[in-house]
């Protein structure tokens, strides 16, 4: 399933060895979403290690990845997970999405930091390999909002995530297909 995205970069699915650079990612956009003002989307915990090794288990965890222009070694650039439709907390929206076809939902896509537009190409790669993608953020992340629209996808509406800790319940959704 690689399929390259932008210069060296490509996309490939996440393994249990990759675990612990995932959990470092997920720690890092945890704390550039506090510095942005967003302190609550994802708060201190999550995604939480059981949703992260889920992930990999079902192979829907996957990599926005490149080689190290100093040593050749491969870079996790980011991470997202890929889930196959249809996912319950989009069955009802305060508004509507551009179509009921089958889609590949894009949940806890982060960036490592280490280079710039991982997540547009995270988000490209998505779109054209599915054809079909649903995602949704909180209303405060507007870097994310802004990846979303710059990627080309439509705002359709509010979800309501069911009752969880951290972050809130509302969602923006956002749904784009070619």
């Amino acid at each position: 399933m690689q399929q390259e995205v932008r210069h060296n970069r490509h996309v490939r699915h996440a393994a249990k060895a990759d675990y612990t650079a995932i959990l470092g990612i997920y720690a890092h956009a945890r704390a550039v979403m506090k510095r942005n003002g967003n302190p609550s989307q994802w708060g201190d915990v999550y995604p939480l290690d059981a949703d992260v090794l889920h992930d990999i288990e079902l192979h829907r965890s996957m990599l926005l990845v490149d080689q190290s222009p100093h040593d050749g070694s491969e870079r996790i650039l980011g991470v997202f997970a890929a889930c196959q439709g249809p996912d319950s907390t989009y069955a009802h929206i305060d508004g509507a999405w551009l179509n009921d076809d089958d889609y590949v939902a894009m949940h806890r896509v982060a960036s490592s930091g280490l280079a710039r537009k991982t997540g547009k190409d995270m988000l490209d790669w998505a779109v054209h390999q599915y054809r079909n993608v649903r995602a949704d953020t909180h209303e405060r992340n507007a870097a994310m909002q802004h990846i979303l629209t710059s990627a080309g996808f439509t705002r359709c509406g509010i979800i309501t995530l069911p009752p969880r800790e951290v972050g809130g319940r509302e969602r923006i959704a956002y749904q784009r297909h070619i």
